[in-house]
This record gives structure tokens, sequence and C-alpha cells, in this order.
């Protein structure tokens, strides 16, 4: 089977420049990208919608609209959330049959849940089963994170049933599948589908958030296995180009829709082209 896909922008947000480049110094990553006052630089939540035959897929869900004014002060969030660009779309939340979250952080799984009238959290997709590894769930649920507000019930609980849990690689269904991608997480996963337009389409979640962390050593603070995290990184891309995947990035602000080509001045090295 292979999936119509769009993207869809769920919201852009802001996080620390130097927890986003974690060991590279600041003159270095201002080359790059400049940060605002605070240091911040923006972020945005990009997911995928996925359609064939009677199945609709939704790969992640942003950061939602739960949090107060405090906290998406803090995070320069802005006002749009994952049914905002559902809608846009011409899509009913309601028939969202699956949901593909790449690992379990508020910024990729807050929309997994919404607010009802009474200001209860309740399933944003109540029709749909959510797919995450194991590890990730089981990790998100003890909070095993060096962030403290990271893992937030108020995503989890209100799901729980509708979770369903891989130990590893596998297929979703037809023409969509998950891998590990272990690194910023201990369960993260990275999304793969056969696309209708022609070849594979990859989604890695915060192996590679933005164009910026193509390099291998420009790793992030958040990441619990840095060294992983890197060697995931090179891998991945080396595949990447050897299988021409159209890569989708999460977090990029600028056209999230790359390719990976091999640097003929760093054999073995790899850098980011976008697509379209």
């Amino acid at each position: 089977m292979t999936w119509n896909w769009k993207l869809l922008r769920a919201g852009g947000f802001m996080l620390d420049g130097g927890a986003m480049f974690g060991i590279v110094p600041k003159p270095l990553w201002t080359r790059l990208v400049t940060p605002d006052e605070k240091n911040r630089i923006p972020m945005q939540t990009n997911c995928l919608l996925l359609t064939s035959g009677d199945r609709t897929v939704l790969v992640e869900t942003g950061i939602g609209d739960k949090f107060d004014e405090k906290k998406r002060g803090i995070y320069g969030m802005e006002q749009r959330c994952i049914l905002d660009a559902l809608a846009e779309a011409g899509t009913d939340p309601a028939s969202i049959t699956d949901v593909v979250v790449t690992h379990l952080h508020f910024d990729h799984a807050g929309g997994l849940t919404r607010l009802d009238e009474s200001g209860a959290a309740i399933s944003s997709f109540p029709n749909a089963t959510i797919h995450t590894q194991k590890t990730e769930w089981d990790d998100a649920l003890a909070n095993k994170s060096t962030m403290h507000s990271t893992y937030l019930r108020d995503h989890l609980d209100p799901v729980r049933e509708q979770i369903r849990t891989f130990e590893g690689a596998g297929e979703i269904m037809d023409g969509i599948r998950v891998e590990p991608l272990p690194g910023h997480t201990w369960g993260q996963q990275g999304v793969l589908f056969e696309a209708a337009q022609g070849g594979t389409v990859v989604f890695p979640g915060d192996l590679i958030p933005t164009v910026h962390h193509a390099s291998p050593t420009y790793g992030m603070a958040y990441d619990v296995l840095p060294y992983e995290s890197m060697v995931q990184k090179e891998r991945f891309l080396k595949r990447a180009a050897a299988e021409k995947w159209t890569i989708v990035l999460d977090h990029e602000v600028g056209n999230p829709v790359v390719r990976a080509c091999e640097d003929t001045d760093k054999p073995g090295r790899h850098f980011l082209e976008e697509i379209g």
C-alpha cells in the first residue's frame, strides 16, 4: 500500500539555542541561527497527515493547547495546535484512525490530548490507535528523563487505553513501519512509509530536528545518549543517501522536506538539501 501525505504545521515555539546545539560553542551555532534576547531560537512542530483507503494516519501531534500563559510565554508558543492544522486540512480529529509518535516529550505528544469544557484532559483522537515503542511508553510513565517536565501525565493518562506498543522495528500497517532510533530518548523511533508519489518518506524525530543538525557533533543537550545519537545519525544519513529517502524534519522552521547528500569534500559525511 502507498500513502498520500501532507505536511502539517502544528505551531511554532522557542527553545534555548545552547541546549539545542549541545557541545557546539555559541560563536559557531550563531552562524547558523540568530537567538533572541533570551538566547532562544525558533522551532516548529511539523507533523504529517497520511491517507490511503479507509485509513487516516497522523504522525506526531505537536505541543497541543493545554499549557497556561506562563508556560506559553517561557517557550514562546504560537497560539496554534494540531487541531488547527487538521481543520485547515479539512480533517475531523475523530476520523484519525492511527497516530504515530516518535517519542513522548511534550512537544511531540502534547497534542494527543485536549481540554474539554470542564478543563479535564481528554483524547484529541478518540477513535485512533496510538503507536509508540514500549520502552518509550514505560519511560514516559516513569518520567525517566533528564528534563523534569517533558513527560506529562495529562498527555498520557487519558490515552492509555489507545496505546499500542512495539519492541523494536515493526510494521504498523501495510506501507508504514517504525524503526528504533535511540539516543535522544532510549525509546525514540523513526517512521517510514511508502509514498503514493513514489519513494520512501522518513520522519526521524529528534535524531535530526533541523537542517542545522546534520553534522554528527551538532547534537542536543537534551539527548540522553549523546554518543548513540551521533552514531545513529551517521548511520541514518548514509542509508538515507543510498536509498534516496525523502526526509521530513520535525522542528525545522524553513522547508523541512529534505534529502541527504554525501559531502564530496568530506568523505563519509553528509549534508541535507531542500526538496521542492
